[in-house]
């Protein structure tokens, strides 16, 4: 294990991160340093806005799979390598909007938490057109 991997590692577990956000952020520092064949230290701004670019056109990732591993670029430059961080040079990328999913009356009575007993249909249209109400309509 390198003094930096070690490092990270410590920070990780001493900012008390959950494991999978531990190997999370170490595989993507791990990948970063690979594609330019460098140490982490020896890299740049430069450096993550053409790596992130590389994620979203060779490897086609979705833009929150780009913001994890900018993130853990982040935390390793700021907290780890204790080095300054610009959003502004180094921006997280825009994510995409998408429409909510809106189930069937079938559906809800399908994923009902009590299997044995599904809800009825007029009793899952209900649900469906759940509605706030305010003092004024009481």
């Amino acid at each position: 294990m390198t003094a930096l991997r070690k490092k990270m590692t410590d920070e990780l577990v001493r900012r008390n991160y959950s494991e999978g956000t531990a190997r999370a952020y170490l595989r993507s520092v791990e990948q970063f340093a690979r594609y330019f064949n460098r140490p982490p230290d020896q890299l740049g701004r430069e450096h993550i806005r053409e790596y992130a670019a590389h994620l979203f056109e060779a490897r086609q990732l979705s833009s929150s799979s780009v913001c994890q591993q900018v993130a853990a670029l982040r935390f390793f430059y700021v907290k780890t390598f204790r080095k300054g961080w610009s959003v502004e040079d180094t921006p997280y990328p825009k994510r995409g909007n998408s429409l909510p999913l809106i189930l069937s009356v079938e559906e809800v009575s399908q994923t009902s938490r009590c299997r044995r007993y599904p809800i009825p249909p007029h009793v899952a249209d209900d649900r469906l057109r759940y509605r706030r109400t305010t003092c004024r309509d009481r």
